[in-house]
């Protein structure tokens, strides 16, 4: 399993990022469970810095792998985005965390 994060990871990284893209790719699948960085799931795992790093979830390639696979109550998007639709909601997370959302 660790190669295919890692072929995830150097897949996504070779991609251009469009920020606004995954701005508009989160606001139509994401937003209705993490809302302003939020999770009305499981409240202590939001998108935010802090949760981020605590759950070693940031970064492209783990946010990527995440969002493509699912994993526990989160479904897995990889069957109805691109990589590219992947990539970019990936980045746009990562700068939503970091200006905090």
């Amino acid at each position: 399993m660790t190669s295919l994060v890692l072929i995830l990871m150097v897949s996504a990284s070779a991609l251009a990022v469009d920020i606004e893209h995954g701005e508009q790719i989160f606001s139509a699948n994401c937003a209705a469970c993490h809302s302003g960085g939020n999770n009305i799931i499981v409240p202590e795992r939001t998108l935010k810095k802090e949760a981020l790093e605590q759950y070693e979830m940031k970064s492209v390639g783990a946010i990527t792998y995440q969002v493509t696979n699912g994993k526990n109550s989160m479904p897995a998007f990889g069957d109805r985005l691109n990589d590219q639709d992947i990539n970019d909601v990936a980045n746009y997370v990562l700068s939503q965390a970091d200006s905090g959302w």
